[in-house]
């Protein structure tokens, strides 16, 4: 009989191991990576464009392309395909990135035969239809208008604005009149540009047999291979950063009954040495529930419902910022709350017994990403996309198990110093 007076023992997470997928070569040279359950009856393809932002020559021709994708092919209609797809009952999401345009499809195994092949006539033979391209500027506008009464929304814009500079992929702000800009002829552009079959990478799970290889290869590989996919314009120049110091910014939002907080700067991409210190550093600062400034903004002083931090990785960048919404009269009251806790961790090791409980909680939150076949393949995709290798995810789980308090501290004191964050206020 269970004992309900005790609490259950905690269990050390022993073993991560990141699957190992099967990679087929479809006739034309697209790359399939399986991860075959044998087990299970459902079938996830994934479609990955290396194309984004960076690759733009004209704003948001990225993210128009692949969310009119889905609205038409030569043959098909928006309707006849959305209809098409829920009578078999598979369903079709676009993760929006801005370094990759990814297409997802969930299937039963029993109907992939019916489902795949609309799949691909949509990402090969779009016809982004002009009624659809107006519609999506009209609804765009008047949902950006909409976030743009958010403080939130207005913070963060900010703060990435001013991390990465207002002409970065990573830092431009969509306004109406990038919408009302935005052509067909720069979307198709876009895609004959870009999504082509040297440019594609596929990810199927689930139950991945023999059957379903030979229907990608029969919907994917028989596609002819352009080579007109450019190189991607990354490693932007830092001038702005270098120009303009961090300091404070201040935004009116009439109306507002909350000041948003964002405090952000600069950090790199995955492949940095010091990425995954901070990966465990972060965490400490604010990247759970019990995080310090979880425990000491709101429950403590409880100055706001939620606060969090977190670090943000692109293939040729990243950042690292906090967020929180508070009382406007509380606002100066929890940025200097926020950078105390900055200093706490650059002055004072973090005690063992709360390194512990963090290094249990990103090793668990790690376990749970190996977890069947839909995070599994997530976890993959990451991993095939950012050019990480399974050697670096294994150094993750080392670094995450071993770094010590005073690694932890040496990290703090390189990358939480005040003068390098940008602190933004809107309300």
């Amino acid at each position: 009989m269970l004992n309900r007076k005790s609490a259950p023992e905690i269990y050390q997470v022993s073993h991560l191991t990141l699957p190992h997928p099967i990679l087929r070569i479809l006739d034309n040279g697209i790359q399939v990576y399986v991860l075959d359950y044998p087990g299970q009856e459902i079938v996830k393809v994934e479609a990955v464009f290396r194309v984004g932002r960076a690759e733009e020559e004209k704003r948001l021709a990225s993210r128009a392309t692949a969310r009119l994708l889905r609205d038409g092919t030569l043959k098909k209609s928006g309707a006849e395909i959305a209809e098409h797809l829920d009578f078999y009952g598979a369903s079709l999401t676009v993760p929006s990135n801005l370094d990759t345009s990814s297409f997802v499809l969930f299937s039963l195994k029993k109907y992939a035969h019916e489902v795949i092949p609309t799949f691909a006539e949509m990402l090969q033979s779009p016809s982004f239809p002009e009624d659809e391209l107006e519609n999506f500027r009209r609804t765009s506008i008047q949902e950006l208008m909409v976030e743009l009464e958010k403080g939130e929304t207005v913070a963060y814009r900010k703060v990435t604005e001013l991390i990465f500079g207002e002409q970065h992929p990573y830092g431009y702000n969509s306004m109406p009149e990038d919408y009302e800009a935005i052509q067909r002829a720069d979307i198709q552009h876009f895609f004959n540009t870009w999504y082509t079959p040297d440019n594609c990478t596929l990810f199927a799970s689930g139950r991945i047999d023999d059957e379903i290889l030979t229907m990608l290869n029969q919907h994917f590989g028989t596609q002819k291979r352009a080579h007109s996919a450019k190189t991607g314009q990354t490693g932007h120049p830092e001038l702005f950063n270098l120009i303009r110091k961090p300091s404070s910014v201040r935004i009116s939002l009439p109306n507002s009954l909350q000041s948003a907080i964002k405090i952000g700067r600069k950090l790199f991409d995955r492949n940095h040495p010091d990425f995954n210190g901070l990966v465990v550093l972060n965490t400490v600062l604010g990247g759970y529930f019990g995080s310090r400034l979880m425990t000491n903004i709101r429950e403590k002083k409880g100055y706001t419902y939620n606060i969090y931090s977190t670090v943000d990785a692109y293939l040729s960048d990243g950042c690292l910022y906090i967020a929180s919404e508070v009382s406007p009269e509380k606002s100066a009251s929890t940025v200097r709350a926020i950078f105390r806790e900055m200093k706490k961790l650059r002055d004072n090791p973090v005690p063992e017994e709360e390194l512990s409980m963090v290094r249990n909680y990103i090793l668990g939150m790690l376990l749970n990403g190996l977890d069947g076949p839909i995070n599994s393949s997530d976890m993959v995709r990451n991993q095939i996309v950012e050019n990480q290798s399974p050697e670096k995810f294994e150094a993750l789980v080392q670094t995450i198990r071993s770094i010590s308090a005073e690694e932890l501290q040496d990290l703090a004191q390189q990358y939480l110093q005040p003068n390098d964050f940008w602190v933004v206020t809107v309300g």
